[in-house]
């Protein structure tokens, strides 16, 4: 009876043996993070006032170290995961900019695709944002969506997760990792998360629902600081959670996944509202790179004969917000359905309309890839890289086409300069890694995945790889000592990480 009761609060649409993505298993790590929230020793210490982040929460550090290795999981064991370079591109473009309008913001950022048509977006410790594909879809504007990520960012820069767990001197940094760690891993046992919801008193869960809230009204406003300071439109936030709103009153049972986990009350939207009501109204354009990404998700859903039916639909009745996305959306779709003559056609539409923009560019090279010509996909994008030197999918597509074609010299010399440019992004060294396998070059292949993990945080997996370039045999004297050398360097971070951990 309890269980039910609490799965009423905190999971309204679980059903046993059921599993809609990556937001269940984040659900799942509040409820056990709740286990140690509500013991008798925790309220007695009292929660921290909001707007106090002094004392007694997880470091900067520790939250990244954290968010990393729920990250590493999410990337290596959810099905959902979206790694797909354009929408990623996109998503941080998008998030960046709003970061960039927040003084708080002090940590990195890094957002991330979650293939849900559930319309949601949660954060997690250490700056990471998911966004359900859903959410984008049913954005009518960009700044609907744009108002969501604020929100989120403001979860972030108020260290929420931070401030519930930090009066928690029972929990250390591993312990929490670990949690997450192994809830991803038993995502297929409901019965864990059942089992440690036991623990909690009934009284004290309407009491974390109500500091829930507290938090959702200071993400709110300071989501809404970042909206106007990142030139959005101010009343899309409002607008967005009352249509939200009015659709989980009419569909009580299939409410959006975003209700459920961000409980929106018509007093918080009079409170955006009002807020936007200091402000004289302005039309904020839609970017262009908005209505391609939401074209090329509609032309994923349901089959490519389906998807090309909706958007030959929406030309002849000439219903569509943006014309270069019906027109990338059905080019796309027909690529889908291998009719590459008509999805040429579209394309050839579409450019006129735009010119070479590279999300345009990388369609066409799908199109002559689908066709077998791989060569020919390789310089539409290698052209295109020269015009759009800062748009990492056309360099990604570029070296996966090279290596498609056994070009792994070319691929490696592409690759040792984008590493000089970008020495964080871990793809480049997965890239890297591959051409070295292919090339049988396997002290360098285990040398760039270890740097690939180190990027994301995975330590001991980075240390393993090291350990393995050292026994490969195939090194010279020069390159052994550097893996030597970066191998210790690994071990002390290891130690002082372990020795940090251990004083918490």
């Amino acid at each position: 009876m309890f269980w039910n009761a609490a799965r009423v609060v905190f999971f309204p649409s679980w059903e046993p043996g059921t599993d809609a993505g990556i937001i269940r298993t984040m659900r799942r790590v509040c409820l056990i993070l709740a286990v140690f929230l509500f013991l008798p020793r925790a309220l007695a210490q009292g929660l921290p006032e909001l707007g106090d982040v002094s004392g007694g929460i997880l470091s900067p550090q520790m939250e990244r170290r954290i968010g990393e290795q729920a990250m590493r999981d999410i990337r290596l064991r959810e099905p959902s995961f979206l790694d797909d370079p354009e929408l990623t591109a996109y998503i941080n473009s998008l998030g960046h900019r709003l970061v960039a309008a927040n003084p708080e913001a002090r940590q990195d950022f890094e957002f991330f695709m979650i293939k849900d048509s559930t319309i949601n977006a949660f954060a997690m410790p250490g700056g990471f944002v998911g966004v359900h594909t859903g959410l984008l879809l049913a954005a009518q504007t960009e700044s609907e969506a744009a108002s969501v990520l604020s929100h989120e960012i403001g979860h972030v820069t108020q260290h929420h997760i931070a401030r519930m767990l930090g009066k928690q001197e029972q929990m250390s940094v591993p312990s929490i990792a670990a949690m997450v760690v192994s809830i991803l891993a038993a995502r297929s046992n409901p019965q864990v998360a059942q089992g440690a919801m036991t623990a909690i008193m009934a009284g004290n869960i309407q009491a974390q629902l109500d500091y829930s809230r507290d938090f959702e009204r200071e993400a709110d406003r300071v989501g809404f600081q970042i909206l106007q300071r990142a030139g959005f439109d101010v009343y899309a936030m409002g607008t967005f959670f009352e249509r939200l709103q009015k659709f989980g009153r009419l569909y009580e049972n299939n409410a959006p996944a975003y209700l459920r986990t961000h409980p929106i009350t018509s007093e918080r939207i009079a409170d955006m509202e009002n807020r936007a009501h200091e402000f004289a109204f302005r039309q904020i354009p839609d970017s262009l790179e908005f209505q391609l990404v939401k074209a090329k998700l509609k032309a994923d859903q349901g089959s490519p004969q389906e998807a090309v039916a909706a958007f030959e639909d929406q030309l002849k009745t000439r219903r569509f917000s943006s014309e270069p996305g019906v027109h990338y959306g059905l080019a796309a779709s027909f690529a889908r359905a291998h009719d590459f003559k008509s999805a040429e056609s579209e394309l050839a539409a579409l450019h006129r309309l735009i010119g070479a923009h590279p999300m345009a560019e990388l369609l066409a090279a799908r199109i002559k890839a689908g066709e077998g010509d791989a060569k020919a996909a390789r310089d539409i994008v290698a052209a295109s890289a020269k015009q759009h030197p800062n748009y990492q999918p056309l360099r990604y597509a570029q070296v996966d086409y090279q290596q498609s074609l056994g070009e792994h010299a070319q691929a490696l010399a592409a690759l040792g300069e984008l590493i000089k440019i970008y020495p964080k992004d871990a793809k480049l060294f997965d890239l890297q890694a591959k051409s070295y396998a292919a090339t049988g070059k396997r002290l360098l292949q285990h040398q760039a995945l270890g740097e690939a993990y180190v990027l994301q945080g995975a330590l001991p997996a980075a240390i393993e790889q090291f350990q393995l370039a050292q026994r490969s045999g195939d090194g010279d004297f020069y390159q052994l000592s550097s893996v030597e050398a970066r191998l210790r360097e690994l071990r002390v971070r290891q130690a002082e990480e372990s020795k940090s951990e251990a004083k918490r």
